[in-house]
């Protein structure tokens, strides 16, 4: 087995929101060197402090996921959405009006976004031993949200908010203690 790119969570700098309510730490985003304007799929975690309304990214898919907290509120278009559940993903358009009200306090919230024209991606909340292989023109990102994972083939020991990135060709196993977020993105030929 190919191991895959190791992208540790203390290696992680935390960005503020222009608007004061909470910090994101990308883990990873293709094109590697891509910002907010020309990514084709990013995976980041946000520490979500206040609520309050969503930034704008016109033509992207998102997919956010109480990691930690009571969760939130969002209202899209104006039609409310409860995202309350820890490790469920809820998809939603980027370009949707989106407003963020906390349901009890701050949270942690896990965040997928694709370019609609570009990429695509799949997003699971794994919960056992699973095998890591994207397929030709795509990415698999594993992220631990609770516990522990090992990659049982290189024998790298995961904790939490850990990640490896697996670029085609490349394969991992992967034991989990806890819960591990598994995104494959498809249309990735600008990385």
């Amino acid at each position: 087995m190919t191991a895959g790119r190791l992208l540790r969570a203390r290696d992680r700098a935390a960005t503020p929101w222009r608007n004061g309510g909470g910090v994101t730490r990308e883990i990873a985003a293709g094109p590697a060197d891509a910002g907010l304007d020309d990514f084709v799929w990013r995976v980041s975690l946000a520490d979500v402090a206040a609520g309050g309304p969503f930034s704008a990214f016109p033509g992207v898919d998102r997919v956010i996921t109480v990691v930690d907290g009571p969760g939130m509120e969002l209202t899209i278009d104006g039609t409310p959405h409860l995202v309350d559940a820890r490790f469920a993903p809820f998809r939603f358009r980027g370009d949707a009006v989106t407003d963020c009200r906390l349901l009890g306090g701050p949270l942690v919230d896990f965040n997928v976004m694709t370019r609609r024209t570009a990429a695509s991606a799949e997003v699971l909340m794994v919960r056992g031993p699973f095998e890591a292989a994207p397929p030709a023109g795509a990415v698999t990102l594993v992220v631990v949200l609770s516990g522990t994972a090992v990659d049982t083939g290189s024998g790298r020991i995961l904790e939490r908010f850990d990640a490896v990135l697996y670029e085609a060709g490349e394969t991992g196993a992967h034991r989990v203690d806890g819960v591990t977020a598994v995104v494959t993105v498809t249309g990735t030929a600008r990385d």
